[in-house]
């Protein structure tokens, strides 16, 4: 396999340095749907030296039309992406090192798996994640690459703390209602040159062509045959909590207790357990034997119905509660359960 970089070796920009700089380089890549599977596969070709990839979700059927690292197999048993993902990564490159987190990522997460990252890849589905992943690019000087697509679309830009506005800039107000994959649809050209803006971004940075990296946010329409480039410096804000004077990093601030959310573009409520609660995948099993209605069931999650909804509870405890968005009723369903 010696020659397996040959051809990007070759490439005067990269080269033999270049090369050696990315196999010594760690990439944390936060979701592994559409743009994360893409990616993560780019890099582990690439030859990046470790890989870190977080998911808290499982393959379903609609995945597969643009989850390129996902099989039919893998819908049918309900396999969660990053297991799936490292399966097929570690086929293509035997002696990748990876690092497959199958929870839901918050700042405590980030700071025990990508603190020593070198860049931070955004394949994420809404604003609060990439709200989290900004805010702990800045407070540990890590860039990171934005990347958005739906439907026919795609947006692009590095974030480098020091160099120009951080998101939170161009998002001071979070909008209420956003345009998701689950509402207007996405093609798979539009996740694919996502992925590869994202990932060229990236090689640029850990191969030390850093002055090659744009400086403004990029916008292409695959179907309406449209690019847009839009420059954003002057959106810096000095009273920005990540990146102001005085930062505070608002989306690091630890949660105490139980946490209840809908998923974005989703009918689905998250329920995570508090931290001393301690609750286990042989907890979930066992109260969907007693109700009766255990689906699939595997080393990571135990699938069953409660009071009429599909819920899936995970190793930690972890549940989703399918086709409800009324928090309170999640909150009442867990409750019923776990008490």
């Amino acid at each position: 396999m010696e020659q397996r970089y040959s051809r990007q070796t070759l490439f005067a920009p990269i080269g033999e340095p270049g090369q050696q700089e990315l196999q010594e380089a760690h990439a944390f890549v936060l979701g592994c749907g559409a743009l994360g599977s893409a990616i993560a596969e780019t890099l582990i070709r690439a030859g990046i030296g470790r890989l870190t990839i977080a998911d808290r979700d499982y393959v379903e059927p609609s995945n597969l039309q643009r989850q390129q690292l996902f099989a039919e197999e893998d819908a049918v048993h309900g396999t969660p992406k990053v297991v799936a993902a490292e399966a097929r990564l570690r086929a293509i490159r035997s002696d990748a090192d990876i690092v497959p987190l199958l929870d839901h990522v918050d700042g405590s997460l980030l700071g025990r798996y990508a603190a020593d990252a070198d860049i931070l890849l955004d394949a994420t589905d809404n604003f609060e994640a990439r709200l989290l992943l900004n805010d702990f690019a800045w407070k540990h000087g890590i860039p990171w690459i934005y990347g958005a697509c739906v439907g026919s679309s795609s947006s692009v830009f590095p974030f480098i703390p020091g160099r120009a506005p951080c998101f939170r800039c161009l998002l001071p107000v979070l909008p209420s209602v956003n345009e998701t994959c689950d509402t207007v649809g996405v093609i798979a050209p539009a996740v694919q040159i996502t992925a590869a803006n994202q990932s060229a971004e990236a090689l640029k940075w850990l191969t030390g062509n850093r002055d090659a990296m744009r400086t403004k946010l990029l916008h292409t329409d695959i179907w309406h045959n449209t690019q847009v480039e839009a420059g954003i410096s002057r959106l810096k804000k000095d009273t920005c909590p990540t990146c102001g004077a005085d930062p505070v990093y608002p989306s690091l601030m630890e949660e105490t207790g139980t946490h209840y959310a809908v998923l974005c573009g989703r009918d689905t409520v998250q329920i995570i357990p508090a931290a001393e609660r301690q609750l286990t995948g042989e907890d979930v099993l066992r109260v969907a034997e007693r109700l009766g209605t255990v689906g699939k069931h595997n080393t990571y999650f135990t699938e069953f119905e409660a009071d009429g909804f599909r819920c899936v509870g995970f190793s930690n405890g972890r549940l989703l509660v399918h086709g409800l968005k009324d928090i309170q009723r999640g909150r009442k369903i867990y409750h019923q359960l776990f008490g």
